[in-house]
């Protein structure tokens, strides 16, 4: 049987700080990378303000949170995903938008995840529009 996102979000995740194994990006290899578990990703967004937006900012304050300098980019990738699906089954089964986290406020038109979204990119543009923030 297929987890549902909450089951996802809610899994004990293995998380940590390791060193990076190489360089990709604007991780360098050997720095003290944190390896996320949703429920972080998820708690971390949630103490975003409203009307604040953060971008790849967000990798790097999870990160300095966590002891780390920077935090797996696939790591947060996946997560990012999981926290807005999860919050989409919330609204489903009738939770208000202020009990989710509020995802579009790190994912936004050209964010890769927001295209990978079962419920589409409409939603978070609205959500967007609705703070104040850039499409």
């Amino acid at each position: 049987m297929v987890k549902s996102w909450n089951d996802r979000l809610n899994t004990p995740g293995i998380n940590g700080i390791k060193p990076t194994p190489r360089t990709v990006g604007d991780v360098v290899e050997g720095q003290p990378m944190l390896v996320p578990t949703a429920r972080q990703v998820d708690d971390f967004i949630r103490s975003i303000p409203r009307r604040v937006a953060m971008d790849v900012a967000l990798r790097t304050a999870l990160a300095i949170e966590h002891g780390a300098e920077v935090t797996c980019p696939v790591t947060i990738g996946y997560h990012l995903r999981t926290v807005a699906e999860a919050a989409n089954e919330d609204l489903e089964r009738g939770m208000t938008l202020s009990d989710i986290a509020p995802f579009w406020r790190v994912l936004d038109a050209k964010t890769p995840t927001t295209g990978k979204l079962s419920f589409g990119a409409a939603f978070v543009a609205v959500q967007r529009e609705r703070e104040g923030l850039e499409p």
